[in-house]
């Protein structure tokens, strides 16, 4: 498999395994830890909380979830989000920490495991040419804006949350 996945069952491995690998870095995170800013934020020079990378990949796998909905309902749909363009990710990422800023590090999980489970759930749903066969947004397919907004930040943030763990002795 290359990096990119490039059909559905692809896609479905590229975002098991991240999920996966960043749940198992996630499990052993003291609770008292979840809140501390010290991991590499998504806007240049800032720092995040464990809590956050959560509520940040809960925040994209649910926008991704919208705009299929919203686009099977022949809905125009705000990309990437009602309120954000493309040029503003850093504020939309600030939006999905302020959101789910009252959940606990515990709900965080679960909602990263229902919203990952949901987002295979729709990938099962889909043939090859509903993924990879057209575009879906400007040059993009829907496999691939999937990918870009499931496995790839997963494992984007796996790095960031394996190096707070190593800068804070965290095994």
């Amino acid at each position: 498999m290359s990096s990119v996945p490039q059909n559905q069952s692809e896609l479905i491995e590229a975002i098991t395994q991240a999920h996966a690998k960043l749940r198992t870095d996630l499990e052993n995170i003291p609770e008292s830890y979840t809140r501390l800013q010290g991991v590499e934020g998504n806007v240049k020079g800032t720092q995040i909380s464990v809590c956050d990378t959560l509520a940040y990949l809960v925040g994209w796998g649910q926008l991704v979830l919208h705009w299929h909905s919203e686009k099977q309902a022949g809905r125009d749909v705000a990309m990437p989000a009602q309120g954000f363009k493309w040029n503003q990710l850093g504020l939309l990422a600030q939006h999905f920490h302020h959101e789910y800023r009252h959940h606990s590090y515990n709900d965080l999980l679960r909602a990263f495991d229902h919203t990952t489970e949901q987002i295979l759930e729709l990938i099962y749903s889909l043939d090859e040419y509903q993924l990879y066969g057209c575009p879906w947004y400007e040059k993009w397919t829907l496999g691939r804006m999937i990918q870009f907004n499931t496995s790839s930040p997963m494992k984007n943030m796996r790095t960031k949350v394996r190096r707070f763990k190593r800068e804070n002795a965290i095994k």
